[in-house]
């Protein structure tokens, strides 16, 4: 089986949005901190954690993006994410991603079921992260408890996500159809160390320590029907 390659060049904070069209204009500029000064964003406002993982396209596996997640707590049970192609202020929304718990997810029909993917190897193998609210600053003991304690949830969660702009193969506005994304679930599906090492060091991070942090949180059973990218691939 091939492995994928990654997209992550594009997570560096770019100096522009490298979008097409004209440049804000100095009225917009104007219109929209007046606005900003006024209005209520209370949905946005209650983003509460930002994970950054790596989304393969699930009807062409060998291509994956790197992403950053901005995620709020509908209730216990239930998350929805805004994705972003970097985590600078130029960042281009790209998708969004809902993670349910194990019962929720039971709850659906089979076909359902199979659009869904599970977040045990992101977890356990150190990809995903919630990066330091410092940057490049070293993380703390007490950064890294918190981060543990969280990714106890996560491992449990099932994830649907749709991406919506296709930036890896240079799109400049979004085109065509939502795209079925997945994640990774075993080694060897892509080029881990280099794709995950070039994101730990723009994000002062070590996927290593990581998966030593997280060795004892314990895998659950993933669900048959979850992850039918890697399933059809063996």
């Amino acid at each position: 089986m091939a492995t994928a390659h990654c997209d992550n060049n594009a997570s560096s904070i770019p100096e522009t949005n490298n979008a097409s069209g004209e440049p804000l204009s100095t009225k917009w500029k104007v219109l929209d901190t007046g606005a900003g000064m006024v209005q209520d964003f209370s949905p946005v406002k209650n983003i509460c954690e930002g994970l950054n993982a790596f989304h393969s396209y699930a009807s062409e596996p060998s291509r994956c993006v790197e992403t950053n997640h901005y995620c709020a707590h509908l209730n216990e049970e239930m998350r929805q994410c805004i994705l972003y192609d970097s985590p600078g202020p130029n960042a281009r929304l790209i998708g969004v991603e809902y993670m349910i718990s194990p019962r929720l997810y039971e709850t659906l029909p089979s076909e359902e079921r199979k659009l869904w993917h599970s977040h045990v190897f992101e977890v356990k193998s150190g990809m995903l992260i919630m990066p330091h609210p410092h940057g490049l600053v070293p993380p703390s003991a007490a950064w890294d408890a918190i981060e543990t304690k969280a990714m106890e949830d996560v491992v449990h969660l099932y994830g649907k996500v749709y991406h919506l702009w296709q930036t890896d193969r240079g799109d400049k506005i979004p085109l065509g159809e939502p795209q079925l994304m997945t994640s990774f679930t075993a080694e060897g599906q892509f080029d881990f160390e280099k794709m995950v090492g070039e994101r730990d060091e723009r994000f002062g991070t070590d996927w290593r320590k990581k998966k030593e942090l997280r060795k004892e949180i314990k895998e659950p059973e993933v669900h048959e029907d979850a992850d039918q990218t890697w399933a059809r691939k063996g």
